[in-house]
């Protein structure tokens, strides 16, 4: 390599050195857009490096030439010859020739610090994911000799990462293959720092203090803005919860006045700080800023199109202004794609053909391997929906039936998604992100990629970044997460994700599969009256038995059956729930025998929900039966109420000495009692936010009393994933355990690490204050 590459120079021959990152941001700094000054390193620096450690012992030896074969099963090897690798790198020597060249470029800026960022050109980049942020992070340094080569190895050891090495080998991508540039550039205290996405109908900006590490490492929720793309005006706007900014500590007028309370250092001048009360209450972003930013991303969308992605950050200088720190371009083959947008309810990306319903009656049949497009599901539909690849529904909203019943069968689903059974046909073939909500028809070259081309060209800058599958190493945490579960099927899948039980096995979906696979579709009462209670019995026994033995020795919490009318007008306020038990009390003594056979059976590890309670004499009712059954012999057994009628605000106390041992607070028909709100009604979707505020008061209230009367509170309902910055309320106040669909396991586990993490950094924060006083 002659020499290094300069963003203002870079040209498209000069890609495959300098790797995507840095040629996009070269592509639009030359065109006159706002980005900083900056030089690649060539990936040809490291094949170089790689080389000088060439021994016969060297695990690195032949790495510019050859690739790696793991066995990605065996995590203990992953992890051994990741960290002999890396290893290795630290101790090399990179020759004084490069250090000086680099050096002597990076002191020109006459600034004191740099970042580096990872630049990668992948092979065939077409069919793998164009964002690896999660893979190859930024490292900030010193702008000195000695730091910068420090700097350089620790990018490059990121390629040799455990969870590094298990993506490349799953996606079968060779080491040889993989071109590392690293991109230097000077950094600068921000005012402010954030992402613009460029969806199709509406722009989404996100917005912190200080410097954008503060969003990548998730210390905060940042700030959300929407803007109107067509006329470019704010919709809506959200304050986010932004108690931390990092700026650098060798900076000391401006940044002084913004964060002038230190809470500790983390590594390479860049330091930790707190934010006062009235700054976290303040939006990052003043109107001016906040209007040159939608300007900003409107020139990029009305040159490159739609899905454009791009971090910004704002300098802190006399001169501050707005710099592009890294952009991501969509790809122009499915500009002219038709799109209805809807709310993402279940996540996962799928391609299949449409099977449009009309009516709003159940169906006789539904083909398999189909996107389901109708108007509304009811939870009677469950046993129809096994064979669907996805689900697209006109109304609903994230806690409908319809999601709920997505979520459960593991596949992708788009609720709210006005008149899609008009505008798409059966047979076309679409594209369901459940991810972002959005619904594409394609044509026929697009039919030709494959699901994770099409979202690659359609969202690149939302592309999924991890294939670990949990293998991480997570930090721990003191709540318990537990995963609401019904489907046996997910078992093997879900047993080993990082949970500490079923916080919620729902009985009314398991029943549906049993009616539907054992008994021939016949209802429960029928089932009995035609003596098949033995038959209804042994096959209820049996899937109850599949999840005891599948997490034990984790708990399972059983939710009792709540049974609910197809009818949506009634389903809310008709006869549901323990009322039922005294109808009908046949069938509850019948689910009571059947968890018998579980513990009969040698586990212990059952407990009992009992579900819609209304009233003191309906759970001792029920609390009873129970004992009848003999249930609470068995030692650890507990038997627990869910916690949806409002009426339970004003009775814990009384259903404490009554004998319940646990609450797990539905959020899902709590906040519809609370506001009168029916979650069908995608109308009124908005009313629920708006209600947030009066269901978090319930749930404060609901966890101090448990509290007081010394029982376990559990959540389970959809909030803490629909509103994430609850969760940090919930740890706060003490909530006993967290339980969420599969797929929102890592993200929930990790939003609670991040909560008690805060948690103690206020703790920090609070000794700091009392040193400061009394020194």
């Amino acid at each position: 390599m002659e020499k290094l590459y300069w963003l203002d120079q870079i040209n498209l021959q000069d890609r495959a050195f300098v790797g995507d990152k840095a040629f996009y941001l070269s592509k639009i700094k030359q065109r006159g857009y706002p980005v900083g000054p900056g030089f690649v390193v060539s990936g040809e620096v490291l094949r170089e490096f790689l080389e000088t450690l060439n021994s016969s012992e060297s695990l690195t030896a032949d790495l510019p030439y050859s690739s790696l074969h793991l066995d990605v099963d065996n995590w203990r090897q992953l992890q051994s010859v990741a960290g002999c690798l890396r290893a290795e790198i630290i101790a090399g020597s990179l020759s004084s020739e490069w250090i000086s060249r680099i050096f002597d470029a990076a002191r020109q800026w006459q600034g004191n610090n740099l970042i580096l960022r990872p630049s990668v050109m992948l092979p065939n980049s077409a069919q793998v994911v164009n964002n690896l942020s999660g893979l190859l992070d930024a490292v900030f340094c010193a702008c000195n000799e000695d730091a910068i080569v420090e700097g350089l190895k620790l990018i490059w050891c990121q390629l040799f990462r455990a969870k590094s090495l298990l993506y490349w080998q799953n996606e079968g991508i060779n080491l040889q293959n993989i071109n590392l540039g690293v991109l230097i550039q000077p950094v600068h205290n921000a005012i402010a720092s954030g992402v613009f996405y460029g969806y199709p109908l509406k722009w989404e900006i996100t917005a912190t203090h200080g410097l954008g590490i503060a969003i990548k490492n998730g210390d905060v929720l940042p700030d959300i803005y929407y803007i109107d793309a067509e006329n470019s005006t704010v919709i809506e706007q959200q304050l986010g919860n932004k108690m931390l900014a990092y700026d650098f500590d060798n900076y000391s007028n401006i940044s002084e006045q913004m964060f002038p309370k230190k809470l500790l250092d983390v590594e390479h001048n860049l330091r930790l700080n707190i934010l006062d009360e009235s700054q976290q209450k303040q939006y990052a972003l003043s109107p001016q800023y906040l209007q040159d930013l939608i300007n900003l991303g409107k020139q990029l969308v009305n040159e490159f199109g739609d899905h454009i992605c791009f971090n910004w950050t704002i300098k802190e200088d006399k001169n501050a202004g707005i710099d592009i720190t890294n952009v991501i371009f969509p790809k122009p083959s499915l500009v002219n794609l038709n799109c209805v947008q809807g709310m993402g309810a279940a996540r996962g990306k799928i391609t299949a053909n449409a099977y449009i319903i009309n009516s709003l009656d159940k169906p006789e049949k539904i083909p398999p391997g189909v996107i389901i497009v109708a108007s509304i599901i009811t939870p009677d539909w469950f046993s129809l929906l096994t064979g669907a690849m996805g689900i697209i529904t006109e109304q609903g909203g994230l806690t409908s039936h319809g999601a709920i019943l997505a979520r459960e069968l593991g596949i992708p689903a788009v609720v709210s998604a006005g008149d899609a059974t008009s505008i798409f046909k059966s047979g076309e073939k679409l594209f369901l992100d459940g991810d972002r909500g959005e619904v594409y028809r394609l044509n026929d070259d697009e039919q030709k990629f494959s699901d994770q081309v099409l979202e690659a060209k359609i969202n690149p800058e939302k592309s999924p970044v991890s294939v670990v599958k949990m293998q991480n190493i997570l930090p721990s945490i003191g709540t318990k997460l537990l995963v609401n579960l019904s489907q046996s099927k997910l078992i093997e899948e879900v047993q080993n994700l990082p949970v500490d039980g079923v916080g919620l096995l729902r009985s009314e979906l398991m029943i549906l599969n049993i009616l539907q696979g054992n008994l021939k579709g016949k209802s429960l009462e029928k089932c009995l009256l035609e003596g098949k209670k033995d038959e209804l019995l042994n096959a209820w026994y049996k899937q109850i038995l599949l999840f005891a033995r599948g997490f034990a020795p984790r708990p399972i919490f059983y939710r009792s059956l709540d049974a609910q009318s197809s009818d949506l007008s009634s389903a809310i306020f008709g006869e549901r729930g323990v009322f039922n038990y005294f109808q009908n009390p046949a069938i509850f003594e019948l689910e009571l025998q059947a968890l018998a056979m579980v513990q009969n059976a040698g586990y212990k590890n059952i407990r009992l929900i009992l579900p819609f309670v209304r009233s003191v004499e309906e759970f001792i009712f029920c609390r009873d039966q129970v004992i009848a059954a003999g249930l609470k012999k068995v030692r650890g057994f507990e038997l627990w109420i869910m916690a949806e009628v409002p009426s339970v605000l004003f009775l814990l106390p009384e259903y404490i000495k009554a004998g319940v041992q646990g609450i797990s607070i539905g959020t899902n028909d709590l906040s519809q009692l609370l506001l009168g709100v029916d979650r069908e009604n995608g109308k009124l979707n908005n009313i629920l936010d708006q209600g947030y505020d009066v269901l978090m008061q319930a749930i404060f209230q609901l966890i101090t009393m448990s509290q007081d009367g010394g029982i376990p509170c559990n959540i389970c309902g959809q909030a803490p994933v629909l509103y994430p910055e609850m969760i940090d309320k919930l740890i706060a106040w003490g909530i006993t355990s967290i339980s969420v669909e599969p797929e929102a396991v890592e993200r929930v586990y990790q939003a609670i690490a991040r909560a008690e993490q805060r948690l103690i950094l206020a703790a920090a924060r609070e000794q700091l204050l009392l040193r400061s006083r009394t020194s």
